[in-house]
């Protein structure tokens, strides 16, 4: 039942109705001047009691008028509204995030002098030292068992300190940045290849260091980025520089010469392990031609790595049996796939790499977003220490310091082996507690919904949706996102474009999707996915999976009803770049 808290204000010669409604946490003050008016008491004997006796009586009436009608107006609004769900954020859900484990480690971090002292001041520039040696054990533990064999002609030591092909950043975001400023030239870089669909808040960055217009789409098919394609434009491209054609002609250098750092031609933008959109994870033998073909063509390979540890075996599904006993799906607690810097560092140097330099081509940008919380702004970068000392040598990042000093303290409490004060052989940290009781069972479960609702009311419609990530490895599956497909339009019917199902979500059914136009390459229209839609199951509650699904399955097949004539919508509001952040 619907309850409510009345209290009156008397300011001046106004009053006030304030109408408290816990079961919607909603506060409405309303001015009684609109339905009652403001009465002058003057101070006779004779009228008095009276008057405030008739006052009070019309005031307590009008009081309860003006409570029944707000209560009945907010019920009725109850009972119009849906609940906003919103498929196209990609986020964890709040629920997720560990506010006690982050509460303890900061008041470790915060206590300790000889923790809090250097957290407070500015940082050295590649970052807090414990966080770069925790990160670099951490890593190791995750990936050390697919990491290739150093080749005998390797000028890379084998005992190098990990810990210094690390550098601490402030997220993801920041380090591609950061990266951009210190690798590249606008004058001297021919092209920025993305492979597509991509994560398209990143194309604003590139923009921003230089690069609109030169953004290349490059496709992917079951097993990654397409290396022919890659091969074919990369040449061209080169081909068209060397006669000077076109914009590719320009050759000035913008940028000083830092013995630290160098400057690539080409730049490669991909996210290798369960990609933001597609979910797909590049096989190992593209990885290894990606390497070859970037060391052939002077590019560097920026890989967001940020799902690599969100990973599990689909099979057998936590939906299958008794819900208050579920099957747990097999959670994968190392890689497996090497990262695509560990396959170029175990080549060594390359012929583009200058005298007693091993820059490398390919560098890992990691975040804590996707692992611990997206406000901790910390992250990482892991490439040759040549290129980690370079970007380390960043302007801004030498004015200030490596970003989120102090967020890195506290970061750091949750790398830290507890068998480093019990000695224990299982190492294992707060963070590894984390992704493998509350994220991997949580995000296994969310997926195992998610696809169900999508088989049983949209597959029927004739949507497809991959079941796997990875080719060669049935049944795994991780990151955040399905990506879904439209049917192509056939003989009498007309599908509509992901656009136009995303507007008509947002009008009629407060439902937020991605659809696959977003995840096309700023500035390259030679691939626009509008028969393709991305949904994200970490944000959103279970129930809100399957609701959320329903809904989308009645505006699909309204439209197909209706016909092209009653597709358009009008979306008020916030755009769709600001309903994902």
């Amino acid at each position: 039942m619907l309850r409510s808290y009345v209290r009156r204000a008397t300011h001046r010669e106004n009053r006030y109705v304030i109408a408290f409604v816990t079961s919607v946490r909603r506060c409405q003050t309303i001015p009684l001047g609109s339905v009652i008016q403001a009465r002058n008491i003057r101070s006779t004997n004779a009228t008095m009691v009276a008057g405030q006796s008739m006052t009070a009586a019309r005031d307590a009436k009008a009081e309860s008028d003006v409570k029944s009608n707000t209560i009945a107006g907010m019920t009725g609004n109850m009972k119009k509204e849906k609940k906003s769900i919103n498929f196209l954020r990609g986020w964890p859900a709040t629920s997720l995030l560990p506010a006690a484990a982050l509460r303890a480690a900061s008041q470790t971090a915060l206590t300790d002098p000889s923790i809090w002292a250097p957290g407070l001041e500015y940082g050295p520039d590649p970052g807090y030292q414990p966080l770069r040696e925790a990160l670099a054990r951490w890593l190791g533990r995750f990936y050390g068992g697919v990491i290739p064999t150093i080749s005998n002609t390797s000028t890379v030591k084998p005992e190098e300190d990990i810990a210094d092909r690390i550098t601490i950043t402030g997220g993801a975001s920041q380090s591609l940045a950061c990266l951009l400023q210190s690798f590249t030239d606008p004058g001297q870089t021919l092209a920025i290849w993305v492979v597509a669909p991509c994560y398209f808040l990143a194309c604003p960055i590139f923009e921003d260091a230089g690069f609109g217009g030169r953004l290349r789409a490059v496709p992917e098919d079951a097993e990654g980025v397409d290396i022919a394609v890659l091969e074919r434009e990369m040449s061209a491209l080169e081909e068209r520089q060397k006669r000077g054609e076109g914009e590719n002609s320009i050759s000035a250098r913008y940028k000083t010469n830092d013995p630290h750092r160098k400057i690539y031609r080409h730049v490669v933008y991909c996210v290798p392990a369960f990609s933001n959109p597609s979910g797909r994870t590049t096989t190992c033998r593209r990885r290894e031609e990606l390497v070859g073909l970037a060391r052939t063509h002077d590019a560097l390979i920026i890989c967001d790595d940020v799902y690599d540890m969100l990973q599990w075996n689909t099979t057998p599904s936590p939906l299958s049996s008794d819900p208050e006993n579920p099957p747990q799906p097999e959670q994968l607690h190392t890689a497996l796939l090497p990262r695509i810097a560990d396959i170029d560092i175990a080549r060594g140097r390359s012929a583009h790499d200058p005298e007693g330099k091993h820059f490398g081509h390919a560098v890992s940008n990691g975040s804590f977003s996707k692992l611990v919380a997206p406000g901790t702004r910390t992250g990482w970068t892991y490439s040759t220490a040549d290129l980690a000392l370079g970007l380390s040598r960043t302007g801004s990042t030498r004015s200030g310091g490596a970003a989120s000093q102090i967020a890195a303290t506290i970061v750091c409490e949750l790398l830290l082996d507890k068998s480093e004060r019990s000695r224990g052989e299982n190492p294992q940290c707060e963070l590894d507690t984390h992704i493998r009781h509350v994220l991997l069972p949580s995000y296994a479960r969310r997926h195992a919904i998610l696809m169900r609702a999508i088989r049983d009311t949209l597959v029927p419609l004739g949507l497809g949706v991959s079941e796997t990530s990875l080719v060669g490895h049935g049944g795994i599956y991780g990151g955040y996102f399905v990506w879904m497909t439209l049917p192509r339009a056939e003989e009498g019917k007309t599908w509509p474009t992901a656009q136009a199902i995303a507007d008509c979500c947002r009008a009629d059914e407060d439902l937020m999707i991605g659809n696959g136009e977003l995840f096309a390459v700023s500035g390259d229209e030679s691939m626009c996915f509008e028969d393709a839609i991305r949904l994200c199951f970490a944000w959103l509650d279970e129930e809100d999976l399957v609701d959320g699904v329903e809904r989308l399955g009645r505006v699909i097949r309204r439209m197909l009803d209706e016909g092209p004539g009653g597709w358009e919508r009008s979306v008020p509001g916030l755009s769709q770049m600001d309903q994902a952040k």
